[in-house]
Formats: structure tokens, C-alpha cells, sequence
């Protein structure tokens, strides 16, 4: 990952910071010498991991953002203000829920929905525009392996993973050409509070053995950025596997329908 503020540029804003995946992308990126702005809902383990970073000599800005509530993309944009901005992670977005569809309130659903979708687009939207116009530029959503398909109980969270899948791979495919990294990093079953808290809720043995590492997923969605538009945890990049379909065949044919889209014509 050496060289990656010199791809990117001086700060990365990471979504979902305050623990587990969140966490671990903001170590890495203090570890190569990126400032960071750190968004979370929870101002304490937010600022405690401000503090921890901050001794390693980097600039932190911390905000405190529900990504549910409607002024979320205005307000994530307001706490990067001036600052360049090369790098976003959006890691926020798991499912708290771990009830079936009707089970749960709509609310929670929908508060879901904009969380995983409408903030996604807008925080891609607002700093994709400005690293276009500065000629670089990475974007870095963390989805699931759900994805793929619809599963009984996450009917709502599988949907917007789709959702951020398809956006993901066709922002690749548009932003390549202008100097920009996107990646949509397929997670597997990971060790983390968040997922932890749901499969306690669900009355389901916890398993950290059978379990990824936040630590080396977030070193994996760094280390791929670069290469776009998927990685699928735990695949290598020709391996379909549980994916169905690998990575790299997903690449070539975004390629091919790129090169004769309408889009790529007029650009």
C-alpha cells in the first residue's frame, strides 16, 4: 500500500469509523500517512480513536453523522470543507435489525435503505465530482456477499447491497478513464461488534474461528482499490467460488459493454 498519499492525496474521509472494519481502514491509511475525517454516529469511540491516531503525528477531524438522517450527505461534505479530499471509505451500513421483513418497523427499514443507497450516492457524487476535477481520486464502498442474491431474514439489507454493487461497478467503469479508483469490496462473515451485536440478538452462537479479520479485510480493500471494480473476500481475483461469477469475469464484461455503450461513445 506504500505511495498511497501520493495517489490520493492528503486526507481520506472513512464512514463507519469508530470500530471494527472502519477502524482498522483508518489505522492503515494514519499508517501511510493520510489525515483522516472520521464520521460515526457514537462521539466517544469516535473520539478515542481520534486520539489514538492523532499520537502518530496525522491531522483527524471527527464528525458525528447519523448516515440515516436526510441531511447526512450535506453534512458529511460539511466536515471535510476545503480539505482534499482523495480518498472516501464508506464502510457505515450494516443491518442492526436481524428480524424478518414484516417482523420489523418500516422505519428501520427505510432508515436502512438510506443509509446503505441514498447516503452512498451522495457522499459518491460529492467527492467523486471534486477528485474528477482534480485528475485523482479513490472510492471505496464495503458491501456484502449478499449481494449476489436474496436471502431469507436480510431481505432489505441484500437489496441495497445490490443496489451498491451495480453503482459501484458502473462508476468504475466511468471513472477509470479520468484517473480515479473504485472499488466495491465483497465482505464475507467478518469479527465485529456490529456483527457480533446481531448475532447475539438472533440467539446464534458466536464464532469468531470461522470469522475474517476487520484488520485484513480493510488491508484487502486497500490493496485492491487500485485494480477495481470487485473484490470478492476470501477469492482471488479469477475465482468464482461462492461469487458465482469472478471478479475478473465481472471486470470484462463491464469493459466490453462499456466500450460500446452510448456513454463511452460520446465521451
Amino acid at each position: 500500500m506504500s505511495g498511497m498519499a501520493e495517489r490520493y492525496g492528503p486526507w481520506a474521509l472513512i464512514a463507519g469509523a469508530s470500530e471494527g472494519t472502519g477502524a482498522e481502514f483508518a489505522r492503515q491509511l494514519a499508517a501511510e500517512g493520510l489525515n483522516l475525517i472520521l464520521i460515526a454516529r457514537r462521539e466517544g469511540p469516535l473520539t478515542a480513536l481520534a486520539e489514538e491516531l492523532r499520537a502518530g503525528g496525522i491531522e483527524v477531524v471527527t464528525a458525528c453523522i447519523d448516515l440515516a438522517a436526510g441531511d447526512a450527505v450535506t453534512r458529511l461534505a460539511d466536515s471535510a470543507g476545503s480539505r482534499e479530499v482523495g480518498l472516501m471509505v464508506f464502510n457505515a451500513g450494516a443491518d442492526p435489525n436481524g428480524v424478518g421483513f414484516l417482523d420489523g418497523d418500516i422505519a428501520a427499514w427505510s432508515d436502512l435503505a438510506t443509509r446503505n443507497c441514498l447516503a452512498v450516492m451522495g457522499a459518491c457524487h460529492h467527492f467523486g465530482r471534486q477528485m474528477r476535477a482534480r485528475g485523482r481520486g479513490g472510492l471505496l464502498v464495503c458491501g456484502s456477499g449478499v449481494c449476489y442474491g436474496g436471502i431469507p431474514g436480510i431481505g432489505v439489507y441484500g437489496a441495497t447491497k445490490a443496489f451498491d454493487l451495480n453503482l459501484m461497478e458502473s462508476l468504475w467503469a466511468e471513472l477509470k478513464p479520468v484517473g480515479i479508483d473504485v472499488l466495491y469490496l465483497v465482505m464475507g462473515r467478518t469479527d465485529t461488534p456490529a456483527h457480533r451485536a446481531v448475532t447475539e440478538k438472533q440467539g446464534r452462537v458466536w464464532e469468531p474461528e470461522t470469522m475474517a479479520s476487520a484488520a485484513d479485510v480493510a488491508r484487502l480493500g486497500l490493496e485492491r482499490l487500485p485494480h477495481g471494480p470487485i473484490q470478492n473476500w476470501g477469492l482471488a481475483d479469477d475465482e468464482a467460488g461462492w461469487a458465482v461469477i469472478s471478479a475478473a469475469d465481472r471486470r470484462k464484461r463491464i469493459e466490453a459493454i462499456a466500450a460500446s455503450s452510448s456513454f463511452a461513445k460520446k465521451g
